[in-house]
C-alpha cells in the first residue's frame, strides 16, 4: 500500500509505540487519528504528532463506532488501523492470597484483546466499503500487537500472556477472512521495548534483561517498532504473520 494520503487510526497513540507509530505514519504522508484515554493526554499528542486526537475507551463499543465516524468524516475510511492499546498486567494465577482475581484477569483481556477486536473489526467494515486502492485489490491493512511474552511467557504474567497470545493466534484466520475484501491482517511481538512499561522495572532486572538480549544489548526503541508497521504496510506480501521484534531475546522463567 501507499501510504501515502491513507486514513489511519492507531489505538494507544498517545504514547509509546502508539504515538511513535502515528508519528511515522504521519511524516510518510498519512492522514492520522489517534485513540487514547484522557483529554489532556491525547490532545497534547496530538498536537505533538500533527494528527487528531480522539479520547476512547477500546472496551467501550459505543464509543469506538462513535470516533471511528469521527475519524472517517475528518479524514476518509480508514485504510490503515493499527492497535496498541493495552495493559501489562503482571497477575499471579495462584498468590499468597489463593487463586487468580478473575474480575482482574477479565479486565486485561478486556482491554488487551476484546478492544484489539472491536477497532479491528469496525475499521475492516470501513476498509470493505470503501473498496479496493490498486490493482491487487488491496483496500486497507491491520496491525495488531502481540508481545513477545505470547511465545515465552514468564511467570506472573498468565492473563498477559493469554490476551498477546490470543492476538498472535489471530492473526491468520484474520487474514484469510478478510482476504475476500483486500484486506491484510498481522501483529508485531515486541519484546523488551523503551514504553511507559518499562519505566517501572528496577534496574538490575532491566539489566538482567538487557544480557539476555542478543544484538543490539538494550530495549527496543519505539521508533523501531513504527518503522516496521509502515514497512508492513507498505508491503503487500507481509499477511497473515507475527513478526518477531525482539533483537532474538528469549525470556528465560523466573520466579515470582
Amino acid at each position: 500500500m501507499n501510504v501515502t494520503g491513507q486514513a489511519a487510526v492507531v489505538t494507544g497513540g498517545a504514547s509509546g509505540l502508539g504515538l511513535a507509530t502515528a508519528r511515522a505514519l504521519a511524516a510518510a504522508g498519512a492522514r492520522v487519528a489517534i485513540l487514547d484515554l484522557g483529554e489532556e493526554r491525547v490532545a497534547a499528542a496530538a498536537g505533538d504528532a500533527g494528527v487528531l486526537g480522539l479520547v476512547c475507551d477500546v472496551t467501550d463499543e459505543v464509543r469506538v463506532t462513535e470516533v471511528l465516524a469521527e475519524a472517517a468524516a475528518a479524514h476518509g475510511p480508514t485504510r490503515i488501523n493499527v492497535n496498541c492499546a493495552g495493559v501489562p498486567g503482571p497477575l499471579a494465577l495462584l498468590g499468597k492470597h489463593g487463586p487468580v482475581d478473575m474480575a482482574a484477569y477479565a479486565r486485561i483481556i478486556e482491554i488487551n484483546l476484546f478492544g484489539t477486536i472491536s477497532v479491528m473489526t469496525k475499521c475492516a467494515a470501513q476498509m470493505r466499503e470503501a473498496g479496493a486502492l490498486d490493482d491487487d485489490g488491496e483496500a486497507g491493512v491491520i496491525v495488531n500487537t502481540s508481545s513477545g511474552t505470547a511465545y515465552d511467557g514468564m511467570p506472573g504474567m498468565g492473563a498477559y500472556a493469554t490476551s498477546k497470545g490470543a492476538i498472535r493466534s489471530l492473526s491468520l484466520p484474520a487474514a484469510r477472512e478478510f482476504a475476500r475484501h483486500g484486506i491484510r491482517v498481522n501483529s508485531i511481538a515486541p519484546g523488551l521495548f523503551e514504553t511507559g512499561m518499562a519505566e517501572g522495572v528496577p534496574e538490575p532486572a532491566r539489566e538482567a534483561m538487557q544480557r539476555m538480549t542478543i544484538f543490539p544489548p538494550r530495549f527496543g526503541k519505539p521508533d523501531e517498532f513504527a518503522s516496521m508497521v509502515v514497512e508492513i504496510c507498505r508491503n503487500p506480501a507481509v499477511n497473515g504473520a507475527d513478526v518477531r521484534l525482539d533483537g532474538a531475546v528469549r525470556l528465560a522463567p523466573q520466579r515470582t
